[in-house]
């Protein structure tokens, strides 16, 4: 039985590999923070979360594959219905064979796929912070005015190679309208299978803008390129974007994401406390438009995993 049109996926991004300690109190980094802050997220209507791991003692992004274990089974320990999505961006200056080790490890039913290479700026904020509580948080985000996020065709393909024989669906990740060419490229090629599954990516400096225009430049680009209501998309919107872009999303028939790893307030000024607290904003605003969020298992019929 097909899942009802009324039915939007919600993925939660956890922690990411942008925010900073300094940022937010809330922001979670240990293995413990990480995972409860994943299931406070399920629990809130959250169909997917998405994984990336810190060192739990300065909150630097990590490509630690036993932190990831740790935070796996701890959400494996209580929840065994949520769609786990690890990552394999991993954070600046890890190398592709350090990002990709989490899927032959862990074969999780989804993982993210970054699909082109670009500028990835940060540095701006060093205009908003003059002190950090640790001395990596200022020399990474200085270090990315000078950085460019590396995903060629050929680690591209080695990724959709890892993953097919791992039995994860790739979520590719398209930060800009030349990535959607990429795509349709792999698709063309049969590096990656139908049915896809996207991600616009939206408000990365190097990558598109946020504003409705470039997400309907996005969809529209994708449309022609894929057929309309042939391929699976959701929406990020960096920073205070993250909700009237995913309402946007809903509009057009889209799927959403929130989560700390794209936003940390809750309002205008107010600090979301947990990950849990931004997906139950997210229910409560596709309520007013007369939308559910769909179940774990909704989740994997509407992406055609497994």
């Amino acid at each position: 039985m097909a899942v009802s049109s009324s039915k939007r996926i919600i993925s939660c991004a956890i922690t990411g590999a942008v925010h900073l300690p300094t940022m937010s109190p809330y922001l979670p980094i240990t293995p413990e923070q990480i995972a409860q802050n994943a299931l406070d997220a399920a629990s809130a209507g959250a169909a997917i979360v998405h994984i990336h791991a810190r060192n739990p003692e300065t909150g630097q992004p990590s490509p630690d594959l036993n932190l990831y274990r740790q935070i796996i089974d701890q959400i494996r320990a209580k929840n065994k219905e949520v769609v786990i999505c690890l990552t394999t961006g991993g954070g600046a200056g890890m190398t592709p064979e350090q990002r990709m080790a989490v899927v032959p490890e862990f074969k999780p039913e989804l993982a993210s796929m970054n699909t082109g290479s670009m500028n990835w700026g940060m540095f701006p904020l060093l205009n908003k912070f003059k002190e950090f509580q640790h001395p990596w948080e200022g020399q990474y985000l200085h270090a990315t005015k000078d950085f460019v996020f590396p995903n060629t065709f050929a680690s591209m393909e080695a990724m959709c190679k890892i993953m097919d024989e791992s039995g994860t669906k790739p979520e590719l990740e398209a930060y800009d309208v030349g990535h959607l060419y990429n795509i349709a490229y792999l698709l063309q090629a049969g590096i990656v299978k139908p049915p896809i599954t996207m991600q616009f990516v939206t408000g990365i400096l190097g990558g598109i803008a946020s504003s409705p225009y470039d997400i309907m430049n996005m969809h529209q680009t994708a449309d022609r390129l894929f057929g309309i209501g042939k391929y699976n998309w959701s929406v990020i919107g960096a920073g205070k974007a993250e909700f009237p872009d995913a309402m946007l999303s809903l509009i057009l028939g889209g799927h959403v994401r929130v989560g700390m790893e794209d936003n940390l307030y809750l309002g205008k000024g107010k600090l979301a406390k947990s990950n849990g607290e931004l997906v139950a904003k997210m229910v409560r605003m596709m309520a007013d438009l007369d939308l559910d969020p769909a179940t774990p298992d909704e989740a994997r019929e509407i992406l055609a995993l497994g």
